[in-house]
């Protein structure tokens, strides 16, 4: 690698350390979030993983939160929290700054808002439907991180291979108004796609959305898994209104198994309101594909062993340590020992675990799957706002 994607002050950076004789200078930095976005209390660490590749073979070691864990950006005390660190000969790692905060950033403010999404969504079902806001070459990042913070699913070809998944997914109208009519499309489906592929049809393409759910429905009979609407934010009136009407009318015709698929527009505070008026599976894209960045920062906090750090933050290598039972993470120099949680008196555990030890990987790089398990199991103990 040759660390062209770098800001140009790192590669003067090091040729004046080289020329100075300091391009091996032992240091230990930290990586840290500022506030998070759109006053986020809590954020999910993910790029863990690409960020052990990118580091693999740097004489460094490497001390991260497993990918996966959600952090606040202070600890119980108001001291900024780390969500890794990197101790080496500052020449090894100077240039990669730029890409590793890249890795992290993105991906973490992703992984975020999908979490934030399934939490207001419960048991209902989440696709990620939002490759098509984002630059193609961003679709693996995009859906694995979707995935890791709680979706179901994603609709990419390449995201569901990521993942190891298949992917999920409805019709466009461009089916609907190719074929010329909505029975039409309906029956084509049905007809030609393998039995596995759930049968939801699209209900919003030339008349009321209640009308169409019940053609479909009609149509497919107990074939029919669920009704997508997609109106435009614009065509929607009262949209809880919509889906009360369409969900009176298809019970009232004995279609009570056929769900209410939602997509277009939507974000967390939708999918709750949208919820409780009786949608039970969600398309959600742009909120989650564009969500806002975590402003992630690395730090130098220790040379030779010594304690240093510019305004406004900490000096020396430090542990997180957190109680598992309140989720309350306290920030301590790296060599104190184990303290008690400070809301329940119960014990902590350390979070900054060894991710390379001399250049090699020596942590496990768990499968998406396994990570989004860990998030759903933390997610049970969060909540919006808190």
């Amino acid at each position: 690698m040759e660390g062209k994607t770098t800001d140009v002050y790192f590669t003067r950076t090091i040729k004046i350390l080289k020329e100075r004789g300091k391009l091996d200078t032992h240091v230990v930095a930290e990586i840290t979030s500022g506030d998070l976005p759109e006053g986020w209390p809590w954020a999910v660490l993910c790029g863990v993983e690409e960020v052990a590749k990118l580091m693999e073979g740097r004489q460094v070691d490497v001390y991260s939160m497993p990918e996966g864990t959600i952090f606040r950006p202070k600890d119980y005390c108001g001291f900024r929290v780390p969500v890794m660190f990197i101790e080496g000969p500052y020449g090894q790692f100077c240039v990669y700054e730029t890409p590793l905060l890249g890795m992290l950033c993105q991906a973490s403010g992703v992984s975020t808002k999908a979490a934030r999404v399934k939490k207001a969504a419960g048991d209902c079902i989440v696709v990620a439907f939002g490759i098509r806001r984002m630059h193609p070459a961003l679709c693996p990042m995009i859906d694995r991180a979707s995935y890791i913070g709680g979706l179901d699913a994603v609709s990419s070809l390449k995201g569901a291979e990521t993942i190891g998944m298949k992917p999920v997914g409805t019709m466009p109208h461009a089916l609907i108004i190719v074929l010329g009519s909505q029975v039409e499309a309906w029956k084509a489906f049905d007809e030609l796609m393998p039995p596995d592929v759930p049968r939801v049809a699209l209900v919003d393409t030339y008349y009321d959305e209640k009308i169409e759910a019940v053609m479909a429905a009609e149509t497919l009979k107990d074939k029919l898994f669920a009704v997508r609407l997609d109106t435009p934010g614009s065509r929607r009136g009262d949209f809880a209104e919509i889906i009360r009407e369409v969900r009176w009318e298809l019970d009232l015709r004995g279609y009570r198994n056929v769900k209410i698929f939602l997509s277009g527009g939507l974000d967390e505070y939708s999918v709750l309101k949208y919820k409780e008026a009786g949608a039970e599976a969600f398309g959600v894209g742009t909120s989650i594909s564009n969500a806002p960045v975590v402003d992630f920062a690395m730090d130098i906090v220790e040379i030779d062993g010594r304690p240093v750090a510019k305004r406004g933050k900490l000096g020396g290598k430090k542990q997180v340590w957190r109680c598992e039972n309140c989720m309350v993470d306290v920030v301590k120099p790296y060599n104190d020992t184990m303290p008690k949680c400070p809301k329940c008196g119960g014990k902590t555990q350390p979070l900054l675990k060894p991710l390379i030890k001399n250049g090699e990987i020596v942590a496990e790089l768990p499968e998406p799957k396994k990570i989004r398990e860990y998030v759903l199991t933390q997610l049970e103990k969060m909540t919006l706002e808190q």
